[in-house]
């Protein structure tokens, strides 16, 4: 008798222990109970915003990795207080219809399970669903992120990548967050979508060395082609697609256009100038399957950074602002 409450007690104990081990772990279906068609609202709202501007899809999705790459993912880039992650310098070019979108999400979510679903989890929702209305792969969320307690301009500097990284500086920086060469070449494909203003890119039209005043891994073609829309003395409200050729597109035609020269950032053309990533990004230009796989993995990967989970963070009632 006294061996079998005693061999029972080990099991509470190691049940105990694995409960305990379990918590902070994100999981597909998080809210199966607590609001079970949270999935299908988010994505009606995503829908509804695409709808009235196309640049919904590349916005929302930016701002899953600009959110993730600073205090983790959980939705401290949507705060708006003056001095919050988006008033960061390099936040400014952000779209405003990003940040709607996922506002407007957690209003129609509010309305059928108030106090429940965190700004985090609604963004990294409409992140994936935004790469599956441009025709990109669709693949399960794990949730069960809570909203972060901390949101500063000056916290930002250092973490997010620059237009002029090369691959050391990338696959350091991506590192940190347990993310892999190959996830950086994946994540990067991103810009198979959206757009850039001409000041990212401009130091590599003119005066780019002094041996060259274009950047050489430019197709000249391409040069020409971004100088006429993008002059010397740089207009900061002039844009250019990232992807020349399908830019509200989920495709893998920007690897197919690193591989030609026309890649618009120093950091997406470095991809195919490198020999350590060179080989990825041809597999990724030839074979679309071969994309589509490898970036859902890094995008699962990407959504567990830095999350609060638990006791952790908060439920936000307004996505813009800290819980009173």
């Amino acid at each position: 008798m006294k061996l079998w409450r005693r061999g029972l007690f080990v099991v509470l104990v190691m049940m105990f222990m694995q409960g305990k081990e379990s918590e902070g772990q994100l999981v597909e279906n998080f809210y199966s109970s607590s609001c079970p068609n949270v999935e299908s609202i988010v994505n009606q709202a995503v829908s509804r915003k695409r709808d009235q501007t196309i640049i919904t899809l590349a916005a929302t999705l930016r701002l899953f990795f600009h959110d993730c790459f600073v205090e983790g993912c959980d939705a401290s880039i949507i705060i708006a207080n003056g001095d919050a992650e988006k008033d960061f310098a390099d936040n400014l070019s952000l779209a405003g219809d990003g940040f709607d979108t996922v506002i407007k999400a957690k209003q129609a979510v509010e309305a059928q399970c108030p106090g429940v679903v965190s700004c985090a989890d609604i963004l990294a929702v409409a992140a994936r669903d935004c790469v599956v209305l441009a025709g990109g792969p669709s693949f399960p969320v794990e949730l069960g992120r809570r909203d972060g307690l901390i949101s500063k301009a000056s916290r930002v500097a250092g973490n997010l990548p620059e237009p002029t990284f090369n691959l050391n500086q990338l696959t350091t920086m991506f590192a940190i967050h347990n993310l892999s060469l190959t996830d950086v070449i994946a994540l990067s494909g991103a810009h198979t979508l959206g757009f850039s203003h001409c000041n990212r890119f401009s130091n590599r039209l003119y005066n780019f060395s002094s041996s060259s005043p274009v950047d050489p891994s430019l197709n000249p073609d391409y040069a020409k082609q971004l100088m006429a829309t993008c002059p010397k003395v740089v207009d900061p409200n002039i844009v250019m697609p990232l992807d020349p050729d399908t830019s509200f597109t989920f495709d893998n035609a920007y690897y197919r256009n690193l591989v030609a020269g026309k890649g618009l950032l120093s950091s997406d053309q470095v991809l195919f100038s490198d020999s350590a990533s060179r080989s990825t990004v041809l597999d990724f230009a030839n074979n679309a399957d071969n994309f589509n796989g490898a970036f859902v993995t890094a995008m699962r990967k990407l959504g567990r950074v830095g999350v609060k989970t638990g006791n952790q963070g908060e439920i936000r009632r307004d996505c813009t602002t800290f819980n009173s």
